[in-house]
């Protein structure tokens, strides 16, 4: 038995591990493991780079295979050996045709089933298509690694796809941490506000209270004042009435003007003024503004100052020093220009984002506003404006900055907001007669500034 165990063992390590056939003129790979140079240039058929042992999946750097003859040598003397129990009925157990009881040698493309060479001449295969095995499982092998090569490729999408859903799930947890941020920080400021706030009108309270008082405590010194005149004058007119004719009526003009001049004093009138208290803009709905009357401009560049870039997006324009002042549609010697739109009606609100190291000013202007006088604009010469100074808005920090613009055209009013702490910074109550646009400056002053349109 220990005879027949060896002798079953060395014809299964005289077989190819892949056709599991003896070895046929056997080749070596890096790793060590023998291969019918058939077999395993069919395993790397279709590969290139790197070609893994089908056995350890060593990575071999080429095809260049080593021939083995000392192990060519002992193949002719292992086949020659009678073939043991094992291998016989390892033989039996080959799959055989169920109709024919012959070995299968074919495979039918049509109908995907295995064939013998019977099964060939057979009335139900005549007029079909059937390869060797070998053949087929080549082809099979071949659609089956370009499945692979487009299930790895699918798989490599699935991967991305799922890196950016990670992706996204982060960006949404962090943009929920800036807004509970944003939520807490406006928490803050307001109850800063009404902090400040109930301390100015306590303070106006007690100013007025104070000042109430000290007009109580005066008419209060002259109603009884006037108590002891009127006592007086009724105790002297009581006595002459009680004089004879003659005394009586010598007197009696004084008596009668004493009488006539007395006038009674005011009472007081409390009437106290109720404080009222004003809620920052923003909370009185700055958020839904945006949302409802936010416009999208573009800049015109036939108004751009010649120290203006302007992106081809016309969203940005950056300052840079020029000393040509050829254009003619240039507003006035500060470095200005335009938006391409304008507005005789309506409600708009636009955002602009700051960056960089000087000072701008940001507004409405009349759409007639004079282009070839060197004027300051102002209000006088039909131009709105707020001016970001870098001495109350830190401009040569590298955070962006944000400036609300709104304008009312009919009620006259143009409003402008910093909105990186939502807040009112300032505001104009005119009387619009002719179109406005929405208008941009950079002080000419600045060593470097963008300034860009956004919109949400």
């Amino acid at each position: 038995m220990a005879f027949d165990a060896s002798l079953a063992n060395l014809q299964t390590e005289a077989n190819c591990l892949i056709c599991l056939n003896h070895l046929r003129d056997p080749v070596t790979t890096d790793c060590g493991d023998n291969f019918c140079p058939s077999c395993i240039h069919q395993r790397w058929e279709g590969l290139q780079g790197t070609f893994p042992c089908p056995v350890c999946l060593h990575h071999c750097p080429d095809r260049n295979l080593k021939r083995n003859p000392q192990l060519c040598d002992m193949m002719e003397i292992v086949q020659q050996i009678p073939t043991s129990g094992s291998k016989r009925k390892l033989q039996e157990e080959i799959p055989l045709c169920g109709k024919h009881n012959e070995v299968l040698t074919l495979f039918c493309e049509k109908n995907m089933e295995l064939l013998c060479a019977q099964c060939r001449v057979s009335s139900d295969h005549q007029d079909q298509r059937l390869i060797p095995i070998e053949e087929a499982a080549a082809s099979h092998r071949r659609m089956l690694k370009r499945h692979i090569r487009d299930l790895t490729n699918s798989f490599k999408n699935a991967e991305i796809v799922y890196k950016k859903q990670v992706a996204n799930t982060w960006e949404v947890k962090r943009k929920m941490k800036q807004w509970r941020e944003e939520l807490d920080f406006e928490c803050k400021e307001f109850k800063c506000f009404w902090e400040t706030e109930r301390q100015e009108i306590d303070n106006n309270l007690l100013i007025e209270e104070k000042d109430v008082e000290e007009k109580l405590i005066e008419n209060g010194r002259q109603i009884p004042y006037h108590m002891f005149r009127l006592s007086n004058l009724l105790s002297e007119i009581e006595d002459n009435c009680l004089q004879t004719d003659l005394d009586l009526l010598t007197d009696i003009e004084r008596i009668h003007n004493s009488y006539g001049n007395l006038e009674t004093p005011a009472v007081f009138s409390c009437e106290l003024k109720k404080e009222s208290y004003n809620l920052p803009p923003h909370y009185l709905g700055l958020h839904k503004m945006i949302h409802t009357f936010q416009v999208d401009l573009t800049l015109d560049p036939e108004t751009a100052h010649p120290s203006f870039n302007i992106t081809s997006d016309r969203k940005s324009v950056t300052y840079r020093i020029s000393e040509d002042l050829s254009n003619p549609h240039t507003l006035t010697a500060y470095p200005t220009i335009l938006s391409s739109e304008g507005f005789d009606t309506g409600r708009h609100f636009w955002m602009v984002n700051i960056k960089g190291t000087g000072e701008c000013l940001l507004g409405v202007c009349k759409e007639s506003i004079s282009r070839d006088t060197l004027i300051s604009p102002s209000p006088n010469n039909g131009c709105w404006q707020y001016q970001q100074k870098t001495d109350v808005f830190d401009l040569f920090c590298t955070e962006e900055h944000h400036i609300g613009v709104f304008l009312d055209y009919e009620l006259g009013e143009v409003s402008f907001y910093n909105l990186n702490n939502w807040s009112f910074l300032d505001g104009f109550s005119v009387t619009f007669t002719e179109k406005l646009m929405p208008y941009f400056s950079i002080a000419p002053s600045s060593e470097s500034l963008t300034i860009s349109i956004i919109i949400v």
